[in-house]
């Protein structure tokens, strides 16, 4: 590989040795999410993985794919990249978390105008940290420097998960009915999603972004909003093993009115109090700024919910002890009523 080099491809743009030096880089984080699974090593073609199928009666892959979005732009401005790769994760895993399935390994994509090894190993030491947060093992990913199609400082960044559960274990909500209870883990800001919104009305291209800020309990508003997406994989699996599970939704774009209802099947929907939202600083923060009435607040971000879960009322006590034990600040925050309006906020 030391004497692949084209000096043509280098004055169109693309240095080969640089993606060399940024593979070197890297390695020394993705030692760190190796798994009893991992089977080969990275530089090959495909990242393999050896399936340990023990205790599966009938084992289900899960997939799931997503990407930063926009909160990219954040990292730019603040010129830090280590930690949009936490997002980068925590929006696959904690979606296949969903079916009840263990995440395995994760790949990630980066495409960028200019490939600086030190910049990439940054953003791969993020992916690297979010596996580790999930249990997953970093087997693989691409980085293709694109000059002419983005910028020579920006990137984009997205990746898939892969997990297992079996059959008889997915998550469905074929049992949910009518006075089950809906559980809050809260968020860690405003995750990965509503930052074309966030950008527009804070104007973040122009703000002041290190600055303490009082209403943000001391934080700049750079660090509140790059705040990485909370990653619920290891909480979760652990309530899985120990209460009967109903629904599960990760609340992404879209808020409560969109996702909330992924979970819960007609008929029914969650009846929430407002004031029983634990809601962050930002969310009142971004509301006050631009002006943005309740009912779209609700409807595009978490609002201090990154995931809900539904139980049985009799569980419930159980299910927010075992969510707590493992991390979460978990409280009730609905019931499931008969209602075909999904969320029924009060």
């Amino acid at each position: 590989m030391e004497k692949s080099f084209s000096e043509s491809y280098k004055e169109a743009g693309v240095d080969i040795t640089a993606g060399y030096k940024a593979v070197e880089l890297m390695k020394k984080h993705i030692a760190r999410t190796m798994t009893a699974g991992t089977a080969s090593d990275i530089g090959g073609f495909g990242g393999l993985f050896a399936l340990d199928l023990t205790g599966y009666a009938k084992p289900v892959l899960v997939s799931g794919t997503d990407g930063v979005g926009t909160k990219l732009k954040l990292a730019f401005l603040m010129d830090k990249h280590d930690t949009v790769g936490i997002d980068c994760v925590a929006m696959c895993v904690n979606d296949v978390i969903c079916c009840g399935a263990k995440p395995l390994f994760f790949l990630d994509y980066i495409a960028c105008g200019k490939n600086v090894p030190e910049k990439i190993a940054a953003i791969v030491s993020g992916v690297a940290e979010g596996c580790v947060q999930s249990g997953s093992a970093l087997i693989g990913g691409e980085t293709a420097e694109m000059p002419g199609f983005y910028p020579e400082d920006e990137y984009d960044l997205a990746g898939f998960s892969v997990g297992i559960v079996d059959r008889d274990k997915v998550v469905d909500n074929k049992s949910m009915k009518e006075g089950d209870v809906m559980i809050a883990l809260p968020s860690s800001g405003v995750h990965s999603n509503g930052f074309s919104l966030v950008r527009k009305v804070l104007d973040i291209e122009h703000c002041d972004l290190t600055s303490p800020r009082e209403e943000l309990g001391g934080r700049s508003l750079g660090e509140t909003l790059l705040t990485p997406t909370k990653i619920y994989v290891k909480p979760m699996l652990a309530l899985f093993g120990q209460v009967k599970v109903k629904g599960v939704s990760h609340i992404t774009g879209g808020g409560f009115y969109e996702n909330m209802p992924r979970s819960i099947p007609k008929g029914l929907g969650v009846k929430i109090r407002k004031e029983d939202v634990k809601v962050l600083p930002i969310f009142r923060l971004i509301q006050k700024e631009g002006n943005i009435g309740e009912r779209d607040m609700f409807n595009t971000f978490n609002m201090g919910v990154g995931m809900s879960v539904v139980v049985a009322k009799k569980d419930a006590d159980r299910a927010v002890e075992i969510l707590r034990a493992n991390g979460e600040e978990a409280y009730v925050v609905g019931e499931i009523v008969k209602s075909d309006d999904g969320v029924v906020l009060c």
